[in-house]
């Protein structure tokens, strides 16, 4: 479980808040979107979770553990795929992996039976000795994900990740959210794509301009809207109905 209290976050340069006193609870057991145009600030949130940026007010706990004073216990409770798949270039793909075991401390048996699992779902096992940086942005997508995967994370992270995935490796992926929030795991994505979201979210929370606008389900969000329509539009209503009242 993720559980983000009164959380504000201003960059130093920007005069706005990229995030505004938000608060948020992803539970276990479902698949949670978080959804927002491109610089609502769905990234800043997903970093101040995995504690490479701290929030200037507010609290962020993971599995009960602050991401500032118990950091490590609560970074041991994650698996993160970042929007970028910036990886050690001049590492091979097992080297990679197995430096991700390391940080789990996973022991030999569960690294190479959960490399062996995720590499060969999304068919990347015979490139593994071969350097980062002779792979395609879709390959190191892949990489990234099995990586997220190794230690069997209670609360798992990704952003944006369809980006770069060819379909199978996309559909891949959604089973996979599938398996792990039935197996009572946290899966937290977020993304900008409605049509993904709306497929594969049980519950959701969308966000512009660093305030959230909306959390529950997409059946009480057409409840709330009084529409039965897609998600997209309901999302492109309360994104413009917000702008207009600001």
């Amino acid at each position: 479980m993720i559980e983000i209290n009164a959380v504000s976050k201003t960059y130093n340069r920007a005069k706005t808040k990229a995030l505004d006193a938000i608060s948020l609870t992803v539970p276990d057991g479902c698949i949670f979107g978080f959804l927002g145009p491109n610089g609502a600030g769905k990234t800043t949130t997903l970093k101040l979770i995995t504690g490479s940026l701290q929030a200037d007010e507010g609290t962020v706990l993971v599995n009960g553990h602050s991401t500032i004073s118990d950091d490590l216990k609560a970074k041991h409770a994650i698996g993160f795929v970042p929007d970028n798949p910036e990886l050690f270039s001049r590492l091979k793909g097992i080297e990679y992996l197995n430096f991700i075991a390391d940080v789990y401390d996973l022991g030999k048996g569960a690294r190479y039976a959960a490399i062996e699992r995720y590499t060969t779902i999304f068919e990347i096992a015979d490139v593994l000795n071969a350097k980062i940086a002779s792979y395609s942005r879709g390959m190191k997508q892949k990489l990234i994900i099995a990586g997220s995967l190794l230690p069997d994370p209670q609360n798992w992270l990704l952003d944006e990740p369809m980006v770069g995935l060819d379909p199978h490796a996309a559909f891949k992926l959604k089973e996979l959210m599938r398996e792990r929030a039935n197996a009572g795991k946290c899966v937290f994505f977020s993304t900008h794509v409605m049509e993904v979201a709306e497929r594969v979210c049980d519950k959701l929370a969308i966000i512009n301009k660093g305030k959230i606008l909306f959390t529950g389900s997409l059946d009480e969000l057409r409840e709330l809207k009084g529409k039965d329509t897609s998600l997209e539009n309901l999302f492109l209503e309360l994104v413009d109905d917000k702008e207009q009242v600001s």
